[in-house]
């Protein structure tokens, strides 16, 4: 399945009073990366809405492993984990950039949503657009 990974660099309003970067953070990076994830693949998630479909958030998990300080260059990489019925899940990992240590990894599961509100069957566009090896 498809992967990608972005950069970000820790911002000041992202960090604690230690200069540590808040957990909360981490869930917005992987967002980031997840819709950097579907814009390389071919879909930005805008398109997606265009067709009628929304990703909300099901369930999140993050396991932190090292602290990220202010102003420390980070990578993130998204890849799909799994494509299911009706729904998906997404992997990240998230690294110090300077020594490519682990910060933190974790995943997000998605149901997929039509203009109703009801969860639907995975679009077979989406299938056959992700579930392809990446190259």
């Amino acid at each position: 399945m498809q992967n990608a990974q972005i950069e970000v660099r820790v911002r000041y309003v992202e960090t604690d009073r230690m200069g540590v970067a808040h957990h909360t953070h981490y869930f917005s990076w992987m967002e980031a990366a997840r819709t950097e994830l579907m814009r390389q693949g071919g879909l930005p998630y805008k398109n997606l809405e265009e067709r009628g479909y929304t990703l909300p958030v099901r369930e999140a998990y993050c396991r932190y492993r090292k602290g990220l300080k202010y102003d420390e260059n980070v990578i993130i990489h998204a890849e799909f984990l799994e494509i299911a019925e009706a729904r998906l899940k997404v992997g990240y990992k998230i690294y110090r950039k300077k020594d490519k240590e682990l910060a933190a990894e974790g995943y997000t599961v998605h149901p997929f949503i039509d203009n109703s509100g009801k969860i639907v069957k995975t679009p077979d566009f989406f299938k056959k657009l992700f579930s392809a090896p990446s190259p």
